[in-house]
């Protein structure tokens, strides 16, 4: 085999890879992304069309009713704010105290940083139950009927934790040495160097976080259930989508089904609930997107 055949040979494979690798990456995101377009485009859709089924990525008979219907509750707007601000204030106090306390395990000079990580590690495979978290927040904390039970709770994650300690050791020790030769306390040196140098695994924590935080209903349905001031957006959804599909049941069984089943179709209801709950991650997401990268700390130190 000559030299020339296998430089073709080469070549060709070298132009070969990005067309299959483009094409599979293509085929992915079709799949990723037709679901998300197909639930749009229903709630988008007249409800009584929708029923027919057969529905792709763009609406058949263009209608918001089911966005007028789910909106018109001024309930919808106060269970909004209820869960942007415990969204807001969760993720700002978790990533607070949980990279504080990810330093302060990080250092090596700390003689109880091995038995309290075990310790906290231990929570993670060691847990009570629901019976005795609920007695726990709700008869000893009394934070049962308050806001407060959205917040206290979630204000440490000993996950993230480790995910923020792990991140903090694998920083350059000169750094740190640095900052202390130049007379700086733990205090400066955390918000100073560690804290800037910490932002990609803030942002993935933060979105983590936040996440799970905009999409929790079960602490709402445990704890506030009967407080419906305090109503978080998704509890409120899923008990409209509850009640949408009980009426739209009842419907089917009286004379004036067709007209009730046009307002309270749950394939619509279903699919603009769905959309209503996941626009505000998805505005956040482009934000945080940037600080997805990792190497931050590369060239901070020389030689």
């Amino acid at each position: 085999m000559t030299a020339m055949t296998v430089k073709k040979k080469a070549k060709r494979r070298d132009i070969a890879f990005p067309i299959v690798n483009t094409i599979i990456l293509i085929l992915l995101m079709v799949i990723t992304l037709y679901p998300v377009l197909n639930t749009v485009a229903v709630s988008f859709n007249d409800s009584m069309d929708a029923l027919k089924g057969g529905i792709g990525i763009w609406p058949r008979q263009f209608s918001t009713d089911s966005y007028a219907e789910l909106l018109e509750d001024p309930a919808v707007y106060k269970a909004f704010w209820i869960s942007l601000s415990k969204t807001v204030l969760i993720t700002l106090l978790n990533l607070f105290l949980t990279s504080m306390l990810s330093y302060a395990l990080s250092r090596k000079e700390y003689v109880l940083r091995s038995f309290i990580t075990m310790v906290l590690v231990l929570t993670m495979y060691v847990n009570a139950g629901l019976i005795p978290n609920y007695l726990l927040i709700a008869r000893l904390l009394k934070l049962r009927n308050t806001y407060w039970v959205y917040i206290i709770p979630c204000m440490f994650s000993c996950f993230n934790m480790i995910v923020i300690r792990t991140y903090i050791l694998g920083l350059p020790e000169a750094l740190v040495e640095s900052a202390r030769i130049d007379g700086a306390g733990d205090l400066r040196t955390f918000f100073q160097i560690i804290l800037p140098l910490c932002l990609p695994v803030m942002a993935t924590v933060a979105l983590f976080v936040a996440v799970g935080s905009w999409n929790s209903w079960f602490d709402t349905y445990l704890y506030n259930g009967n407080k419906k001031d305090l109503y978080t957006l998704q509890y409120l959804l899923k008990m409209k989508l509850a009640t949408t599909q009980t009426s739209s049941n009842a419907a089917n069984s009286t004379a004036d089904a067709l007209a009730t089943t046009r307002k309270t179709a749950p394939i619509t209801i279903r699919a603009a609930i769905s959309v209503v709950a996941a626009v505000p991650i998805l505005v956040v997401y482009p934000f945080l997107q940037k600080y997805f990268v990792t190497g931050m700390a590369l060239g901070s130190v020389k030689g």
